[in-house]
């Protein structure tokens, strides 16, 4: 999936995690044909309103592949007492299945926000919103033409939400926070070429490519 050159720091490392359990359920959704063609026609065509939708509906069934209950537009969940589709103003929230007597009120395993807008802004309010929730996983989507204007926004954003907080406020950030950017992925395999992965270090500070 990537290269050794690709693998950053051991601080970064999130095998046997959350993540990893959920990224292993979305690659393989995204290699179904018709979900990869629909995905890699919107990637090129730059139809941010299709590639929003489309990585939905892959967010939405890769959660409910590892066994998770998601709430999104389109996808309403019954898990909680107040059945609803965008909790919390977040596009995809990730809950635990009932089981017994667990509790009515569940605090969410994961949530994930979309944002296809081309400022910088936007993507860190998204960043901003879901470190403000309380879930052992956080992804931030977003899209770029390419990787170096990827790169950009992730150094951008991490320096204007993660810098901006204190030594302490890092520190109590808990669970696993990752940035993906997808791009038109020009030559490259699908789904691997289309999409990238950096994770939070709260302790350094700043995101490193996974």
């Amino acid at each position: 999936m990537n290269s050794q050159s690709d693998m950053a720091p051991s601080a970064f490392c999130l095998r046997s995690s959350a993540f990893e359990t959920w990224r292993s359920s979305f690659w393989q959704y995204l290699q179904q044909k018709d979900v990869a063609d629909g995905l890699k026609t919107a990637s090129l065509c730059e139809d941010l309103r299709q590639w929003t939708s489309d990585l939905t509906t892959a967010v939405v069934k890769s959660c409910e592949a590892v066994g998770w209950v998601a709430a999104a537009k389109g996808n309403p969940c019954k898990r909680l007492p107040k059945k609803g589709q965008e909790y919390l103003g977040i596009d995809v929230m990730a809950l635990p299945a009932a089981c017994g007597d667990e509790c009515r009120w569940p605090m969410p395993l994961a949530v994930f926000e979309l944002e296809n807008h081309h400022t910088d802004d936007r993507v860190a309010y998204s960043l901003w919103k879901v470190l403000c929730i309380r879930a052992g996983l956080r992804v931030v989507f977003a899209y770029r033409p390419d990787w170096e204007q990827g790169r950009q926004l992730v150094s951008a954003i991490s320096r204007d939400v993660i810098g901006g907080m204190k030594p302490e406020e890092r520190s109590a950030i808990d669970g696993q926070t990752v940035v993906v950017v997808g791009n038109r992925g020009e030559g490259e395999t699908f789904p691997w070429g289309y999409f990238k992965f950096w994770a939070l270090d709260a302790n350094l500070g700043r995101f490193g490519k996974i």
